[in-house]
């Protein structure tokens, strides 16, 4: 299964619900690697690397989002796999 790196940005009520919180804990049982944060204009920001099955899931779990969330938008660029992290943080 090959590595691959997507860009991802969420739109909605995606701030103060638990979203990064979530996100991670999702991708580090996913086992991948990258960072999520919020973004000023209210919109979540994430870099994801891994298996492309994996990140796939991870997309599909950003499509809903934590319980609170109300996801309206999911923007995925797919970028070339640099496999520059170690794990998955939470940036500010």
């Amino acid at each position: 299964m090959a590595n691959v790196r997507v860009h991802v940005f969420v739109s909605g009520l995606v701030q103060g619900v638990f979203f990064r919180q979530n996100a991670k804990r999702v991708a580090d049982s996913l086992g991948l690697r990258g960072w999520v944060r919020n973004l000023s204009d209210g919109r979540v920001e994430a870099v994801i690397e891994g298996p492309e099955e994996k990140v796939a899931e991870m997309i599909e779990w950003l499509k809903r989002g934590p319980p609170l969330a109300r996801v309206e938008r999911v923007e995925v660029i797919r970028e070339e796999y640099k496999g520059e992290y170690r794990d998955f943080k939470i940036t500010y």
